[in-house]
C-alpha cells in the first residue's frame, strides 16, 4: 500500500448539501476500493489563478489516504465522469504529513 493525496476542485456554484454529499461519496469510494482515508481537509472557496472551464473560483477538497493502484484508478474514473468536479490531482508519497494543514481556515 502506498500513500496518496487527492485534491478535488469543485464548481463554485454548488450548494452546501451537494458539497457534503460529494465529500462523503469520495470518502466511501476510497474506503470501499481497498483504501483507507487518513485525513480530509476542506480548504473552502478559493480563487483560481486561471479560469478552469469558465470558473474563476472553486471549492477545494483534499484527501490524504493509503491505497493501491485499484483505488487510484477508481477515483480517477469517477472524478472524470462527475460534472461537479472541474479538476482533480492525485500525488503519490512515501510518507504522509497528517499534522500540518496548510490551508487551515483559522490561522494560528
Amino acid at each position: 500500500m502506498a500513500f496518496y493525496e487527492n485534491t478535488l476542485i469543485l464548481r463554485q456554484d454548488l450548494e452546501e448539501k451537494k458539497l457534503k454529499d460529494l465529500k462523503e461519496k469520495y470518502n466511501e469510494l476510497i474506503n470501499s476500493s481497498s483504501g483507507k482515508v487518513m485525513k480530509i481537509e476542506e480548504w473552502g472557496l478559493l480563487n483560481l489563478t486561471k479560469k478552469i472551464k469558465k470558473f474563476n473560483k472553486g471549492f477545494f477538497l483534499h484527501y490524504k489516504f493509503e491505497g493501491n493502484k485499484l483505488t487510484v484508478n477508481e477515483i480517477d474514473k469517477k472524478a472524470n465522469l462527475d460534472t461537479s468536479i472541474i479538476r482533480s490531482l492525485i500525488v503519490k508519497y512515501k510518507k504522509l504529513d497528517t499534522e500540518n494543514e496548510f490551508f487551515n481556515k483559522t490561522k494560528k
